[in-house]
């Protein structure tokens, strides 16, 4: 069983650890998530069975919300206990988000094997609270393992095509600036770019932008890209980026967030600015950024400092300085793990031949 969701961070490597276990190695996948979470789509289209709990937030929520989450918890936690005895799994892997918290109580409680994925550099109230309780723990920062009593530094599941990325070439006089976030995009990146964008194209000759907006903000953000007087050959606002590799190979810069997008950033050596969703549980975000800022890998701008004239300052100095950005991509590459996938699956196989054992 996995169990967990809710956004992409938490979907998209629970997905890509059921497909290594279904498809590779014949086991019988079934996943934990809650009907508010994106997973009542995807895991459906990915052919997964889907089990619903409730369950909710107790971080940056209001009291009404947190109190429906205490109450909630018991009887997730009780629905977990039900599911896990009727499908009797060997292992189960909590990804973190909503759902994964009273499934890895359960697990707990009903001693089946538990792994936990966890990519930042500090886990979540979840996560931490139950770190001495789990069987093990995969991990994305080394420092990470302190609050679990066995990890192994397995890094993030990131598609193989981004680590094929080569480096950007020395001396070129062409470069791309690459705007992403979730996939609602950065409410601070489209009400800040527009705002910028024509200082920044005039002061970097031949720098053209990629800015990805979301959907709720696209026609908004794109108009005020037009209005900006920013010549139009020279900057494209969409709502989704689909070929995320071409993306990392095209951009000499990335302005992101920094939540499971970093471990992209790493995996194709690319120098980055990153502005850290203030609002992430356990201000994970922040703990992330500053991981590859201690590494020297990236920058970091937190989105209380963020204004025009900050934003385009910060940009302007990685994009006029060839040598740091080179500097800084070759030690982000030092800090990709690829192969990920394929150690986070062993963990799961040899947990649950301790089970059978």
């Amino acid at each position: 069983m996995i169990a967990g969701g809710g956004t992409g961070g938490h979907v998209m490597p629970a997905l890509a650890i059921g497909r290594e276990l279904r498809d590779k190695h014949g086991a019988e996948v079934r996943i934990i998530g809650t009907a508010r979470g994106i997973e009542s789509k995807l895991v459906p289209e990915a052919g997964f069975e889907l089990e619903l709990v409730r369950s909710g937030q107790l971080k940056n929520v209001s009291l009404m919300t947190k109190l429906r989450t205490m109450f909630d918890l018991p009887l997730g936690v009780l629905r977990c206990v039900s599911l896990m005895r009727d499908f009797k799994p060997q292992v189960v892997v909590g990804v973190g988000g909503y759902a994964s918290g009273p499934a890895m109580i359960a697990a707990v409680l009903l001693r089946v094997p538990t792994l936990v994925y966890e990519p930042n550099a500090v886990p979540g109230m979840t996560n931490r609270k139950l770190g001495k309780y789990v069987s093990a723990a995969a991990v994305n920062f080394p420092q990470t393992a302190k609050y679990f009593h066995y990890t192994e530094v397995t890094g993030v599941p990131v598609r193989p095509e981004i680590f094929t990325v080569p480096a950007r070439p020395a001396g070129g006089s062409n470069l791309r600036l690459l705007v992403t976030a979730g996939s609602n995009g950065a409410l601070v990146f489209n009400e800040t770019m527009p705002k910028i964008v024509k200082a920044l194209l005039d002061a970097v000759p031949g720098l053209t932008i990629v800015h990805q907006a979301g959907v709720r903000r696209l026609e908004q953000t794109r108009a005020e890209f037009a209005v900006s007087g920013a010549d139009t050959s020279r900057w494209v606002v969409e709502a989704f980026l689909t070929d995320m590799p071409a993306q990392y190979a095209a951009a000499d810069v990335v302005l992101a967030r920094a939540g499971s997008t970093v471990a992209e950033i790493c995996a194709a050596g690319r120098a980055s600015l990153l502005v850290p969703f203030a609002g992430a549980a356990d201000d994970h975000q922040r703990k992330n950024a500053e991981a590859l800022v201690a590494a020297g890998a990236a920058q970091m701008l937190l989105q209380s400092e963020v204004t025009a004239e900050t934003l385009l300052a910060a940009l302007m100095g990685l994009l006029m300085d060839e040598a740091r950005r080179a500097e800084m991509a070759a030690r982000a590459k030092a800090m990709a793990r690829p192969g990920a996938l394929e150690r986070i699956t062993a963990m799961v196989l040899r947990l649950a031949e301790k089970k059978k054992g």
